[in-house]
């Protein structure tokens, strides 16, 4: 399962954000930085207003979502990266995900800590931004120093490629910019994935603010290019203490067509380059979750292993038009049914039946 750590400074709002986003209360929100020693995982449903109507045409007995991990990792601080407040142990957690959510305080609060005494929302992701790329710059510059130690002698020649990375990589750290910003061809890029270095992670910003921001302009940007989620993680958390009937006339009320946490699971989603295929018959309608550009055996291997081996062939259409057809049984007689093999690129939305060897 694909996970995202959610970081940022101490009380900005992420354990809040994070039992608001499992509908738990497994994380502890207390007024104090640490608060969190240890992360808290919890797995949270992708919304998919695509299931119902293909279970209610295929008269499905129940609805599978696909999900995403949402790792709760505790408040870095300046010099985490020197192992500050166990910033060490906090970083090494973070290497364990796929994404970044990084939770900016945009609200004010008195009653509410801030671990720098000041409200600085542009201040704060430079920070946590600076000990990522500081974490990043130790690993690169050991990584380099073992590197240099191994490229002597007749084994020389295999090294001068991800020598001259690494040298490239530590001083474009060393400038503060991320190591996503870094341009390489695919050799190298197999060298960056082996680092797997945290300012190479895909990262959204989550800015928490009060609820009378959100009624007006007040948009932040900290970073041309990422993506920017505006919530108020406390509303957030009532809403999701509601039942759906409730919460719906809540928002409504509010003036919110969608949760921040639809949007921030959402932008997840689409942040790790997925794509969701559908399986829609009597005993399920279920979601599969895959990378972009994932081809037909490997789709079906999601489902089962064995199935990758013994794909022949899928029936695929889209979701739309298997609902207007009313499922299966009426696909073929839309002529939008189509047949395809090994070489198919799967879509978001595809609905596919595999059929494989036994």
């Amino acid at each position: 399962m694909l996970s995202i750590a959610i970081v940022g400074l101490p009380n900005v709002g992420k354990s809040t954000l994070f039992n608001a986003l499992t509908r738990s209360k497994q994380a502890d929100a207390q007024n104090y930085p640490f608060c969190t020693i240890e992360p808290n995982v919890g797995v949270v449903e992708v919304p998919d207003e695509r299931l119902a109507p293909l279970a209610n045409v295929s008269n499905a007995k129940k609805i599978v979502p696909t999900a995403i991990e949402f790792w709760d990792i505790a408040g870095l601080v300046k010099n985490a990266s020197q192992g500050e407040g166990k910033g060490n142990a906090f970083l090494s957690n973070i290497k364990e995900t796929d994404a970044i959510a990084h939770v900016v305080r945009a609200f004010s609060d008195g009653n509410i800590t801030h671990v720098e005494n000041r409200l600085d929302p542009k201040d704060d992701a430079d920070i946590i931004n600076l000990e990522l790329i500081m974490a990043d710059w130790q690993a690169v510059s050991s990584r380099l120093e073992k590197t240099k130690k191994n490229a002597k002698g007749a084994q020389a020649k295999e090294y001068v490629k991800e020598l001259a990375l690494l040298e490239r990589l530590a001083a474009h750290l060393d400038t503060g910019k991320k190591a996503s910003q870094l341009e390489f061809d695919d050799d190298e890029g197999k060298i960056m994935k082996e680092l797997h270095l945290l300012t190479s992670k895909p990262m959204m910003y989550v800015v928490n603010m009060d609820d009378s921001q959100q009624s007006t302009d007040y948009r932040p940007v900290f970073e041309e290019g990422v993506p920017h989620i505006y919530i108020s993680a406390k509303t957030e958390q009532e809403i999701s203490e509601l039942s759906a009937e409730d919460a719906k006339e809540f928002m409504a009320d509010l003036g919110i067509e969608q949760s921040g946490l639809d949007r921030m699971i959402k932008a997840g989603y689409e942040l790790l380059d997925l794509v969701t295929f559908i399986t829609s018959g009597e005993i399920e309608t279920r979601a599969w979750t895959v990378k972009r550009g994932t081809t037909a055996p490997l789709a079906a291997g999601v489902i089962h292993t064995d199935f990758i081996k013994g794909f022949i062939k899928a029936d695929v259409t889209n979701w739309e038009d298997f609902v207007a057809a009313g499922g299966w049984s009426k696909m073929k007689e839309t002529g939008k049914l189509r047949l395809e093999g090994k070489q198919y690129v799967v879509r978001d939305g595809d609905v596919m039946y595999f059929h494989v060897a036994t």
